[in-house]
């Protein structure tokens, strides 16, 4: 555990709140040094050899891990305080902006999940002769390496590496795991003198590889193919993009490391029942194609998941979570960052959600070349942004930030996350929840330090337990006491509405609903709906042979969405027999007006009647009845002793 921060001004260029950071964070904090990377690294490293330490610098990361080496001590951990704070126009006020980048980053890491992945490095290059050959020569001394050709080309002498002649048709798999069909297939015959001959083509033709080097014009095998591990493909008319490719391609073999990145409850899942389709929301969002249905749930492919966190941020019921880091790591960040900037003493910051590529490196072009950041943006740098939707959105705002910007990187799913803005602004209580289109740190700066909204009054909340229950925790908070909103089409939270005069009270939709949200009455005909479970899936009017479903999405922010109420009722026909209750009495009449006298079962009056019965009273008079079709013959009469002595006096 930390205990002390030792910080740096660097080289007197920012302004630091040493008692703001030990109010926020909660930890004793060092006088400020001008130059621990250069002519104090003796204090820096006394300071280290004492452990229990972190170093306020992002920058000179790498040499203090070097100099806690050298002197034998454990490494310390890091906060960059300099450019998301230090580095501002309003420097001068951001000291609770850094006891909330401080309490973030001390906060302790999860332990990531990893899967093994293993490549041996065969390689197949897909591509035109002058490109591809060129590239095998290059690669075939750290792989093993195929080309496959698209039409016959002048084959070269060198057997380094293999050459065929084909149509590609599909490719599956990913990095240490590739299968493809091929069509025409043409091989190599290496033998006799002259030019290399190839074999008559043949269709059908299966291969597996490691690894696939795509140098053609056609387009890419899979979809968002830069997420395909494996898979590097490059212009082939771009000889310096031709070059990196091959080189990447190189160091692909070996035994590589991959995240779990999110974790499955299968029996969650609202994807299907009965062979109805239900929820499809992460099958559509996958960029990958890493999810597939899998009978009444969904599977995920770890090998081809590259963590993107869009269908953790979709899914209705929480089937699907994003798990490097797990949701609730996050929750923790937003609330210990919050909680610090009010211990500091600000009030109403706005929060700043990037990646650690694009958005990070934006922030420090702002700081080192613009204006930097508002001492009331506190930025907070993702792994995934389109993992980061509408609970995190609210958990954020509930708090205590007065308002969520989203900077998107390039190549950010865009559609996912502006679906989980619109949701989360239905939700926010007219609190600001912005996507920002930057693409420069001036412009980035401009934004932020224009647009400052307004503080609300609120009573900050701690957000705990699943997205749903965040979501609507926050939404409580943000809203006033026993609000309905309105929400967009598609959002995961809503009512059930029946038409009562088309439903026949058949109860296949309770039967089918995956969350419990309708349910049936044992004692009664009658349909029930708890509102706080329902996830909008949809099986419920797929499913309903009368048309009689329909689904409103809203929110309730009432205490009642957490009981059942009933939808639909009727009152319980009693048999003729005994006078118990079974069945629904308008449906026992429709039937035997439909059936009595015009099926050639129930052609009499006895037979029309046992429709009118319970169960039981049915099996009894059916057994009695003279065309019992289960009556057998008159039963034998039992023998007795006196048959078998009359037996031995006839002999």
């Amino acid at each position: 555990m930390v205990k002390k921060l030792i910080l740096c001004d660097c080289l007197g260029s920012q302004t630091i709140d040493a008692g703001a950071i030990e109010r926020g964070a909660g930890l004793g904090c060092s006088k400020i040094h001008t130059g621990l990377c250069l002519h104090q690294a003796e204090t820096a490293a006394k300071a280290m050899a004492g452990g229990d330490v972190a170093i306020a610098c992002m920058q000179e990361r790498e040499r203090f891990e070097e100099l806690a080496a050298e002197i034998g001590a454990e490494t310390p951990q890091f906060v960059d305080i300099r450019d998301r704070a230090g580095w501002s126009d309003e420097a001068a006020e951001a000291g609770p902006k850094m006891a909330a980048l401080v309490a973030d980053a001390l906060l302790p890491e999860p332990d990531t999940k990893l899967m093994e992945v293993a490549s041996e490095g065969l390689c197949l290059i897909l591509g035109a002769a002058d490109v591809a050959l060129s590239a095998a020569e290059r690669l075939s001394e750290a792989l093993a390496v195929t080309v496959l050709l698209d039409t016959p080309a002048e084959l070269p002498v060198s057997r380094a590496f293999d050459v065929t002649v084909g149509r590609l048709v599909s490719a599956t798999g990913s990095l240490g795991d590739f299968s493809l069909r091929i069509d025409a297939l043409q091989l190599l015959q290496p033998g006799g003198r002259g030019a290399f001959g190839l074999t008559e083509p043949r269709d059908g033709g299966k291969s597996v590889c490691d690894v696939i080097l795509d140098l053609r014009r056609a387009p890419p095998l899979f979809p968002a193919h830069r997420k395909r591990d494996g898979y590097f493909r490059a212009d082939p008319g771009d000889p310096n993009a031709v070059a990196a490719a091959v080189f990447e391609a190189g160091q692909a073999v070996g035994t590589f490391e991959k995240p779990l990145y999110v974790a499955l409850e299968p029996q969650l899942c609202a994807h299907s029942r009965a062979g109805q389709t239900g929820c499809t929301k992460c099958l559509d969002a996958c960029p990958t194609g890493a999810i597939s249905p899998a009978g009444d749930h969904v599977a995920v492919d770890p090998n081809i998941c590259a963590g993107c966190g869009a269908c953790s941020a979709l899914c209705p019921s929480g089937a699907i979570s994003f798990d490097a880091p797990p949701v609730r790591h996050v929750f923790r960040r937003i609330e210990a960052m919050a909680t610090a900037y009010r211990k500091a003493g600000g009030t109403a910051p706005r929060m700043l959600v990037t990646d650690a590529g694009f958005g990070s490196e934006m922030i420090s072009l702002a700081a080192r070349f613009g204006r930097g950041l508002p001492a009331d943006v506190v930025p907070l740098e993702m792994a995934t942004l389109a993992g980061f939707g509408h609970a995190e959105m609210l958990a954020a705002l509930a708090c205590g930030f007065a308002a969520v910007d989203i900077l998107p990187a390039p190549e950010t799913e865009r559609d996912v996350l502006a679906r989980e803005q619109a949701l989360a602004e239905a939700l926010s209580g007219g609190r600001p929840i912005r996507v920002l289109d930057a693409d420069d740190p001036d412009g980035l700066s401009e934004m932020l330090y224009s647009e400052r909204p307004e503080a609300q009054p609120l009573e900050p909340v701690l957000p705990m337990g699943s997205r749903r229950q965040v979501a609507r925790l926050a939404a409580k908070a943000l809203n006033p006491a026993d609000t309905v909103l309105d929400l967009p089409a598609g959002a995961p939270y809503g009512a059930v509405l029946v038409d009562t005069e088309a439903c026949t009270l058949c109860l296949s939709c309770a039967g089918l609903c995956p969350s419990g949200a309708l349910g049936d009455n044992p004692d009664s005909p009658q349909l029930r709906f708890q509102e706080d479970a329902c996830l909008q899936c949809g099986l419920c009017a797929n499913i309903c042979p009368e048309d009689a479903i329909t689904l409103r999405p809203q929110m309730d922010l009432g205490d009642g969405v957490m009981a059942q109420r009933v939808l639909h009722e009727e009152e319980p026909y009693e048999c003729i027999e005994c006078g118990k209750p079974f069945g629904v009495k308008s449906t026992v009449e429709r039937i035997v007006a439909k059936l009595g006298g015009s099926h050639y079962m129930y052609d009499s009056e006895d037979k029309t009647r046992m429709i009118r019965m319970c169960d039981d009273c049915r099996v009894q008079a059916q057994y009695h009845s003279a065309d019992n079709p289960f009556q057998g013959g008159e039963r034998p009469r039992p023998r007795t002793t006196e048959d078998y002595y009359s037996k031995r006096k006839d002999h």
